[in-house]
């Protein structure tokens, strides 16, 4: 007993240090998060940048642009000259934006700068920032601007090669106005040195955009180009920083996933990978940029920070192997680039539509992926039948419930059966109240006696701690459960249950701390748990008996922070364990209101 008591006392040290930490740490963590993403979307709006037009505007405040500078201090690419990465931007002063094209899609709006052929500008138009902030999410913003987060393509030549090449001042002149996914637009610069620059720029209705770089060579020499692209983020945004999602620098290079946190960037400075195939970008909770190469070459990526004016500055790029572009040819490589929101069924779509080994990897599933994408699949299944996903999740709760019968009905026939025997076991603790060894001794002959092993109920709850914890990341990282209602007033199942008996369920104007902000439906699930607890056995051990007697309570607070979805899983699960219990004791003949001293 001494050894399930150290086992109750580790559960209770565990959970107390996860609610210190989600109420210290998490929560105040989260809050930031969503004042940054208004934040973002307030200087979005103030820019000014004109995104109905490819007409000049002005220059926000402290506007930057920047000037590729090629380094050298990577290992050098298959075919590769001098110049061994790609380029690392600086950024001057600029009082001209330059001319916009505008990009138009059922789930993108924003623009491309012609200024450098920059994505720099991007908001998503199928999301708002909050419930209360029907504003779009921003993405991509201007590159000039203290947060500017952006990505960029182009080309390096050899060091000391004299060619001419488009950098981040080139004006580009675009074969349209506007980038929708009907009508491609052409990009094209010449150098003046019998180069013809191209980028055939198409978007498809999600957030996949193919970029054709081409280039055409009537200079009379041949000339050796290397392709390389870019995302970069100025300033370290805001993340939930929970070990149970990963945000921040990623890519699948060498056929293996790639996760690299600010912080390790920071202290790292860079990290360099040789890969054919694979890609890679920034993540975000929700939202992702990512650049796909072309999967047949080699490339150098590298994960990459500096500082810059004191300020941040992350960058993940590529660098293809030198290509030959002979006099009178020309030559063109295909990429991607995907900025938009992690939706499931498009990230799946885009790894066989593009080729692209493990691109579902974007979606942090964790090491638990062969349970978390199929309870996501299995609540899509549902909310498609009944188009509610608080619904789907009963409806999930029923299935999961089915598949742990068999282990449950064992549970719940031990437990009954440890139930039956506590007067026994209450007259052992009379007749030995002084001699725990001879009680032990008398009450394991006991248990030998009546066929009762009291460690029967525990491996039912174990195999079910996997399902919650998919459940809760399922719930966590998957955007289709952001903002997603159930009945009442749960408007976001992602979010914790907003109404609390502390401040008469919003009668009284005053926001309470969140570690007493508990909601009905942690309430609902303490209530039910208690009533749980009253059909089992009372542990032997007074002390332990005290302990279990508090964890409803103890629960109820420790689930008041956690996503609403999860709370109506763990109260309908319950529900559906008491009746099932409930039944196997009356089968059994067991009193349910039987004393338990």
């Amino acid at each position: 007993m001494s050894d399930q008591k150290n086992l109750i006392l580790a559960i209770l040290l565990s959970l107390t240090t996860l609610i210190v930490y989600q109420q210290l740490v998490l929560e105040p963590q989260m809050e930031e998060q969503r004042l940054y993403e208004e934040q973002m979307a307030a200087e979005s709006a103030a820019s000014n940048l004109d995104n109905t037009s490819v007409a000049n505007t002005p220059v926000p405040s402290g506007a930057t642009g920047d000037a590729p500078i090629p380094t050298g201090d990577t290992p050098l690419p298959s075919g590769m000259g001098a110049n061994t990465s790609a380029p690392t931007v600086d950024f001057v002063a600029t009082s001209d934006p330059g001319p916009r094209l505008k990009v138009s899609t059922p789930s993108l709006h924003g623009s491309i700068s012609l200024r450098g052929a920059r994505f720099d500008d991007l908001s998503l138009g199928k999301y708002a920032v909050s419930l209360e902030d029907d504003s779009d999410v921003p993405l991509l913003t201007d590159s000039r601007a203290m947060d500017g987060y952006y990505a960029e393509y182009g080309w390096t030549a050899r060091a000391g090669a004299n060619v001419a090449l488009p950098g981040a001042d080139t004006i580009w002149s675009a074969s349209a106005d506007m980038l929708t996914p009907d009508s491609p637009v052409t990009l094209s610069w010449a150098n003046g040195q019998g180069l013809l620059f191209q980028r055939i720029i198409s978007v498809d209705e999600d957030y996949a955009f193919t970029i054709t770089s081409r280039v055409e060579n009537t200079s009379g020499a041949d000339v050796y180009l290397a392709p390389y692209a870019l995302v970069a983020r100025k300033g370290t945004p805001q993340t939930a920083g929970f070990v149970i999602m990963h945000e921040g620098p990623i890519g699948v290079l060498q056929g293996e996933l790639q996760e690299i946190d600010y912080k390790d960037l920071r202290e790292d400075g860079q990290t360099s990978f040789s890969s054919t195939g694979g890609w890679l970008g920034i993540t975000d909770k929700y939202w992702q940029v990512i650049m796909i190469p072309d999967q047949t070459l080699n490339m150098q990526a590298r994960f990459f920070h500096r500082l810059q004016d004191g300020r941040d500055r992350y960058q993940v790029d590529y660098l293809h192997g030198e290509l030959n572009v002979p006099a009178g040819s020309s030559v063109e490589l295909t990429s991607h680039l995907v900025a938009g929101a992690k939706e499931v069924s498009v990230v799946d779509r885009y790894e066989t539509q593009f080729d692209v080994a493990l691109f579902d990897r974007t979606i942090d599933w964790g090491w638990l992926y062969f349970l978390t994408k199929p309870i996501f699949l299995a609540l899509k299944f549902f909310d498609g039948l009944v188009g509610n996903l608080g619904i789907a999740i009963l409806l999930l709760t029923v299935v999961v419930k089915g598949l742990f019968f068999p282990l449950a009905n064992k549970q719940y026939v031990a437990m009954s059966k440890m139930k039956k025997l506590q007067p026994k076991m209450a007259k052992l603790k009379e007749r030995y109240p002084d001699d725990k060894v001879k009680m032990q001794q008398e009450l394991m002959a006991l248990y030998q006696k009546e066929k009762v092993n009291p460690w029967a109920g525990c491996l039912p709850i174990l195999v079910q701690i996997p399902v919650f914890f998919a459940l809760y990341k399922t719930l966590y990282i998957s955007i289709e459960m952001r903002h997603q209602p159930f009945f009442g007033w749960i408007k976001d199942l992602s979010a914790p249950d907003p109404l609390t008996p502390v401040n008469l369920f919003g009668l009284i104007p005053w926001d309470p701390p969140s570690i007493i902000a508990v909601g009905i439906w942690p309430i609902l699930m303490g209530a039910s748990m208690w009533f749980q607890m009253r059909l089992n056995p009372q542990q032997a051990d007074p002390i332990q008996a005290k302990i279990f007697s508090i964890m409803p309570i103890f629960f109820t607070f420790i689930m008041a922070p956690f996503a609403a979805g999860l709370v109506i899983y763990w109260t309908w699960n319950n529900l559906l364990s008491i009746a099932q219990q409930w039944y196997i004791m009356r089968k059994m003949g067991v009193s349910i209101s039987e004393e338990q001293e």
